[in-house]
């Protein structure tokens, strides 16, 4: 597809969300040796992508503007690169591409062989271009962080806005807390349950709301965490405390295998 142009939505400058973001015509890419290049159908949008663009990962990312942003896709193979053994044309993929250079709000994007899979076909595009980062990262959470049993034995308590609570009962919680009320803001389990582990997956609550909810050795598993973060996390290293915060974030490993307590892709 050399020479052929295809439409994205790029920015150029550090801040202004969507209104900053620009319908520009940009050439195809071509896929290099052990890459594939992918006619996108979906692609998600992950907390990294707006701290990319608000510039909080400077100079580091983007590392050179204009910018395409986002990772997480899925879509179709069209071409493949020199060397690739496990994909032809025609296959549908979820794939993660480049953090450094992004280009999921595009018509294509190039991914490598190593960090594409096959997608059945009772899985759509958008629910795989969700799984990547946002999969990855709670897998690597609850599996390896925590060290979960996936045996059906423990309890899981939610918080959630109370238009979604019949949704999350649905889903399996033990226990639902309405963030908005002064219990669920407090974090404390309905049935006085103390917390051995907790995926922490928005800004609002400092650590001294989680602490007093925590069981002797508690976990919170911080999983956007910002400079604070890692502050509690060194004081809590350097005293020896029981409980624990542990700011997660997401590097990709070539087999999709990912590493513990690692930065960049989360």
């Amino acid at each position: 597809m050399a020479g052929r142009l295809m439409h994205a939505l790029q920015y150029d400058s550090y801040g202004g969300g969507a209104a900053g973001l620009k319908h520009v015509e940009v050439p195809v890419p071509t896929p290099s040796k052990g890459e594939v290049l992918l006619k996108l159908e979906a692609t998600s949008i992950n907390p990294v992508d707006w701290k990319i663009q608000n510039g909080i990962f400077r100079p580091l990312l983007p590392p050179k503007f204009p910018f395409i942003p986002t990772t997480d896709v899925a879509g179709e193979v069209v071409e493949v690169g020199p060397g690739i053994k496990n994909f032809k044309r025609g296959d549908k993929v979820v794939a993660m591409l480049n953090s450094l250079t992004g280009g999921g709000f595009a018509e294509y994007g190039v991914a490598k062989e190593s960090l594409t899979v096959p997608r059945p076909p009772e899985v759509s595009a958008a629910e795989g271009a969700g799984l990547p980062v946002a999969g990855l990262t709670a897998h690597m959470a609850l599996t390896q962080t925590i060290g979960l049993k996936l045996d059906g034995t423990g309890k899981c308590i939610c918080t959630c806005g109370a238009r979604n609570i019949d949704l999350v009962k649905s889903l399996g919680a033990d226990e639902v807390l309405d963030y908005k009320t002064p219990e669920g803001a407090a974090l404390k389990s309905p049935s006085g349950r103390k917390y051995d582990a907790v995926l922490h997956c928005a800004a609002a609550f400092p650590w001294s709301v989680f602490e007093p909810n925590l069981s002797e050795n508690g976990k919170v598993i911080d999983l956007t965490p910002g400079p604070r973060a890692f502050l509690t996390f060194a004081v809590k290293k350097l005293t020896f405390s029981k409980k624990q915060l542990v700011p997660l974030l997401l590097i990709p490993k070539e087999n999709w295998v990912i590493g513990q307590n690692t930065i960049v892709c989360a």
